[in-house]
């Protein structure tokens, strides 16, 4: 049994790192799944097979951030209850949540294979690709319902303070997953769909293994009978973080979303860039994500708790340590690009590695824009301001798609365009967003004053 954190007491800057090394560690081996596909996928299928792993990655990002964001925010409340130690509250939320987003996550499965051929015309997937494309999809669509029991049940157990948990089980996935692309794909020769249902397979095993250790070894946790009860002002509350949560999520996401149909409009070459500069992007800032995810829960139970000077010891402390972070990993990536996607990709893929290292180096001298940003975003949501991180998000998002779209509509731009959409964005975002936090700090301490 591993012991849960108490944000509320004790050294801030320990119990924060504590808390987010197993969310880092564990975010590593969740990426892990896509870029072993990508690895795998790219180094023995060819470029096409690649760049279609690639856009259903996006693709899927998309769709599971709606089931994410709302875990997320339902999180958040766990977290609030827990710091006002009011249990009743927070086992009806836990039975209220669970019924409502694996509803939603049934709806969901079904929409998306309904509307497949759809998605293949929305996202301009090229005619060579497009069939491994299809092939991708209708495997990892069946992954949906294991993508919301894994991170409902591992916002559950971060909102009490156990990050390590969930770790263990994404350890375990993520080990099945290469082990079942290897075989799939090297041994049986199943292409792209071998790589789906590896990844599908290690999705079941993380989310009904965390199901199950919830059931017998967090009784604590367990609902009983005399709270399992619809409340409308408990569904409203948790409505008004999860909603807001997953909005902001699946705007973000969407942005992308609409990224990626315009980098696929470049070709396959490009597309197939993108696809393993992605995957080295996202993983090299993966750590800043969750390490605000460790924020969040940090001030969402002083929040609970009622502790404002507890609340700003976090806000010092954690800022520190992000902006520490992305500097040293913008310092590695911008170094080591062209090596990264030598890693994803033949060496004889020139053009592809080229243009996968001007991406990255574009992203990597700018990770303290999405450190700085992640904070933002965790911040507002653990404060019960779930809008501002939405409207920080338009403004990121809707940046990006803009200048994406115009920059690289010009000559002297092209490809690049978009890739220097992103950064700016980010900026637009941390300006407003610290800008309201330190007005909106300034008149909580004068309204003290008086």
């Amino acid at each position: 049994m591993t012991k849960d954190l108490d944000f509320t007491q004790g050294s801030i800057s320990k119990k924060i790192l504590l808390f987010s090394l197993p969310l880092m560690a564990g975010n590593i081996f969740q990426q892990l799944y896509n870029v072993v596909d990508t690895l795998i996928v790219g180094r023995f299928l060819g470029e096409a097979p690649l760049a279609a792993v690639g856009s259903a990655y996006t693709l899927m990002i998309f769709i599971t951030s709606i089931l994410i964001g709302l875990t997320m925010g339902s999180g958040v409340y766990f977290s609030i209850c827990h710091g006002q130690k009011n249990t009743a509250r927070m086992k009806q939320s836990i039975y209220i949540s669970f019924l409502s987003i694996g509803a939603l996550s049934l709806f969901l499965n079904a929409i998306s294979y309904i509307f497949l051929e759809e998605i293949i015309r929305f996202m301009q997937i090229p005619a060579d690709v497009a069939s491994y494309f299809r092939d991708y999809l209708l495997w990892i669509f069946s992954g949906i319902i294991a993508v919301f029991l894994y991170n409902y049940f591992a916002a559950l157990l971060r909102a009490v303070g156990n990050s390590l948990i969930p770790l263990v089980f994404l350890i375990v996935s993520a080990l099945l997953n290469i082990a079942f692309d290897l075989l799939f794909i090297l041994v049986f020769q199943q292409g792209v769909a071998g790589a789906a249902e590896a990844t599908v397979i290690a999705e079941y095993a993380s989310g009904l293994g965390i199901l199950c250790y919830c059931l017998f070894y967090r009784k604590d946790l367990l609902v009983e009978k005399k709270y399992r009860r619809w409340d409308p002002s408990i569904f409203r509350d948790i409505s008004r973080l999860s909603l807001l949560t997953s909005l902001q999520q699946s705007i973000m996401n969407f942005g992308i979303l609409l990224v990626q149909g315009l980098v696929n409009s470049f070709g396959t070459i490009v597309m197939a860039a993108f696809a393993a500069g992605v995957k080295i992007d996202t993983l090299a800032y993966s750590p800043l994500m969750d390490f605000g995810n460790a924020f969040s829960t940090a001030i969402a139970q002083n929040y609970g708790a009622g502790d404002q000077e507890r609340i700003k010891e976090c806000v010092i402390a954690s800022a520190k340590m992000v902006v520490s972070f992305a500097l040293l990993t913008s310092v590695i990536i911008y170094a080591f690009a062209p090596e990264l996607m030598a890693f994803f990709v033949p060496r004889a893929a020139t053009e592809t590695i080229a243009i996968g290292a001007g991406y990255l180096r574009i992203e990597g001298a700018c990770y303290i824009g999405i450190g700085i940003l992640s904070m933002l975003y965790a911040y507002y949501r653990a404060i019960k301001e779930p809008g501002m991180s939405v409207i920080l998000t338009i403004l990121s998002l809707g940046s990006r798609v803009i200048l994406a779209y115009a920059l690289s509509a010009l000559p002297l731009f092209g490809v690049t365009g978009i890739w220097l959409s992103v950064p700016i964005g980010w900026a637009l975002a941390d300006v407003i967003g610290i800008g309201y936090y330190l007005v909106k700090h300034r008149k909580g301490h004068n309204e003290n004053r008086r």
